[in-house]
């Protein structure tokens, strides 16, 4: 049975253009690659001799490399979030750039009241609870007002 990766090789395809490969991922910034604590999980194959305080020490330095590790990854993200913050910021300045001639009224619409919008007509008690927060001591029986 021929895995994922082999077959994406023999079609050719290149590994830093495939959405979920390590390659794409150290290209485009998503991996943290430069963190110097991945060194410490390198393989070694040579048999070594055991100090017990070597060990001991290693332990307790592994528990700091961890707590450093997830400290390093976790502002990683954050610097992520935040430069994805601040481009859907230029994206919704950029719409309301191209879109403002639909918020701003023209002067054409003030003086030709046919190309308005008409007015909604609704019980004041709906009105009311719409627009609680403008004023909170209306008191209104049904009656029948414009909104909008």
């Amino acid at each position: 049975m021929l895995f994922k990766c082999h077959k994406n090789f023999k079609m050719k395809r290149n590994p830093r253009k495939v959405k979920w490969t390590k390659a794409y991922r150290r290209l485009h910034g998503k991996d943290m690659t430069q963190d110097s604590t991945f060194e410490f999980e390198r393989k070694r194959n040579r048999p070594e001799r055991y100090d017990r305080n070597v060990t001991e020490n290693t332990l307790k330095a592994i528990k700091t490399i961890d707590k450093v590790r997830s400290r390093r990854e976790a502002k990683h993200i954050e610097r992520r979030k935040k430069g994805k913050k601040g481009q859907l910021m230029r994206e919704a300045v950029k719409e309301l750039e191209q879109s403002i001639n639909l918020v701003k009224a023209p002067a054409v619409l003030s003086e030709d009241p046919s190309l308005t919008l008409p007015k909604i007509m609704v019980k004041a008690s709906q009105h009311r609870r719409a627009n609680a927060w403008k004023n909170e001591s209306s008191d209104v029986s049904d009656q029948w007002i414009s909104c909008c």
